[in-house]
């Protein structure tokens, strides 16, 4: 896929975090619940350097009946932790309604919802609610990994003047037995972040794991990728919070993973023999990717020979079985290797597509 341009404010200009240091970190509570929880929560996190201060307000729930936020009366605590600690104040939009809300009490910075991004109809309202006004706003991944939709809902912001935005990878739903409460899907953010190296790029391994005893590993995943910022779920006391206590920290615990628990990556190094080490590792990469291309090619090549063959004999170009066969070769002959089955799958499924593409040719008469 190739990237749509963005017109993307650097993260040192919005006035939020302190540059350098990396992460950015936003922290608080899953939910505003009350002024005692917010500004007791709020004054711990600042204490030891944290600046920009979250809870969520407006919480979509699945099931009625649960909490689902203080709605406006929310507001008015974030602003008192706004005033009383001089903190930046941030919570998550579902429509437009919710914008104007957050514009009229002096929240800094928005964040989107995994099911909103995933609603062009409601990215659109938000958009426009958010036209000719300067707050920064933060997209969360669709609940699916769907890597257009979430551009889609950057471009929808875009086209409305939004300028000051970036990303949270939250990672995506699953059915699949996993010990987080959702697949981190971090393929989907590299590529995201391929697409746009200035993006700025945050993790919220609160969300990803749904429980506080791997958010050290996530963070630092996340820190090993590059990425700006973690947006991480904090409380003055998480076994009294009204959602999602499992995966809060204390303050206390999470100034402990900001300075003991993660190592932070440099993005690049001014060492001369790291970077000339680098350079013959990259070359050796570039002879091994063009053996690759010449392998690729002669493979097509034989593709095409058997195409040719199964239309000189009246032969349907799909076999089933063959391809069985080849894939549980491949796959055993990777775990071999060290290389993943998903890996394995991915690379040979994109080969046997397009040799079914380059036989179809063949026997429909099309090729040259």
């Amino acid at each position: 896929m190739a990237a749509r341009n963005l017109n993307i404010t650097p993260i040192g200009e919005w006035g939020l975090f302190r540059l350098p240091p990396r992460p950015c970190v936003i922290a608080g509570p899953c939910s505003a619940e009350t002024e005692e929880q917010m500004l007791s929560t709020a004054m711990e996190l600042r204490a030891f350097g944290i600046n920009v201060f979250r809870a969520g307000i407006w919480k979509p729930r699945t099931h009625p009946g649960s909490f689902e936020g203080l709605g406006t009366a929310g507001l008015k605590l974030l602003k008192k932790v706004k005033e009383e600690t001089g903190m930046h104040v941030c919570t998550e939009v579902a429509g437009a309604k919710h914008v104007y809300e957050c514009l009229k009490y002096g929240v800094d910075l928005l964040w989107i919802g995994a099911r909103t991004t995933a609603n062009p109809f409601l990215m659109q309202e938000i958009a426009d609610a958010l036209q000719d006004t300067d707050v920064p706003v933060l997209v969360k991944n669709p609940v699916n990994p769907d890597i257009d939709l979430w551009i889609g809902a950057l471009e929808r912001l875009n086209r409305a003047g939004v300028t000051k935005i970036g990303v949270i990878h939250r990672g995506f739903s699953t059915s699949a037995p996993i010990p987080y409460r959702n697949d981190p899907g971090w393929r989907i953010a590299i590529e995201l972040r391929t697409m746009y190296p200035d993006l700025p790029f945050f993790a919220d391994p609160s969300h990803m794991a749904g429980d506080r005893k791997y958010l050290v590993e996530l963070s630092q995943r996340a820190m090993d990728l590059g990425l700006e910022g973690l947006m991480i779920e904090s409380h003055c006391d998480p076994s009294c919070a009204l959602s999602d206590a499992k995966q809060q920290l204390t303050p206390k615990d999470l100034q402990k993973l900001l300075e003991e628990g993660i190592t932070v990556r440099d993005s690049s190094s001014d060492d001369a023999s790291y970077n000339e080490g680098l350079h013959q590792l990259r070359a050796k990469i570039d002879v091994l990717d063009e053996n690759l291309i010449n392998t690729f090619a002669s493979r097509m090549k034989v593709s095409r020979e058997i195409g040719l063959y199964k239309k000189e004999h009246n032969v349907a170009i799909l076999q089933a079985s063959r391809w069985d066969e080849v894939l549980e070769r491949v796959k055993e002959e990777g775990r071999k290797a060290g290389l993943s089955d998903e890996f394995v799958v991915k690379v040979f499924t994109a080969l046997h597509e397009e040799s079914i593409r380059a036989q179809d040719e063949i026997l429909s008469d099309r090729s040259k």
